[in-house]
């Protein structure tokens, strides 16, 4: 699947993604989409705190906490990006990125403490959004939703602009 430059072909990568997205659907039901797994994992956390309290919650009452196929999924995403980078020649583990370092210094803690805030933001917009980039972006859009497009226009959008605010 690598070319010379141990870049992935994109239009063999985009017709797998799209037949991983029909599997889905066939065997599932349910659309391609990891944001309702890290809610499930919250939800597992929770147990171990409190299984009363995170029972209580509206939101378990629906999505009960349990490893389903969602989860696996999140897990086989973190997998695949290590392998793809393995096999490309590209994997590079550092806490700090040379972009980053050369524009806010070489600060562990800020770099860690802007990642994880960062990822609290995306959760939340992806929840309160009714998806994640996968969910809105690959399932919403092969379906035509209307809202699945919004969704991704705001997503490019909302990256284009931090990108410009944080690199300039």
């Amino acid at each position: 699947m690598n070319t010379a430059g141990g870049a992935w072909n994109p239009y063999l990568v985009g017709a797998l993604i799209g037949v991983l997205s029909m599997a889905t659907f066939y065997f599932s039901s349910k659309p391609l989409g990891v944001s309702t797994a890290f809610a499930r994992m919250a939800g597992m956390l929770g147990y171990l705190v409190s299984r009363k309290h995170t029972d209580s919650l509206a939101f378990y009452q629906d999505k009960v906490p349990k490893v389903e196929w969602e989860v696996m999924l999140a897990f086989g995403i973190v997998l695949g990006a290590f392998f793809a980078a393995m096999s490309g020649g590209e994997f590079n583990a550092s806490v700090i990125p040379p972009l980053w370092e050369a524009h806010f210094g070489n600060s562990v803690a800020l770099r860690l403490s802007v990642a994880f805030l960062g990822g609290v933001i995306m959760a939340f917009g992806a929840r309160l959004a009714g998806g994640c980039t996968s969910g809105h972006g690959i399932s919403g859009a092969l379906q035509l939703s209307v809202g699945s497009w919004i969704a991704l226009a705001c997503f490019f959008a909302g990256g284009t602009l931090v990108a410009q605010v944080m690199y300039g």
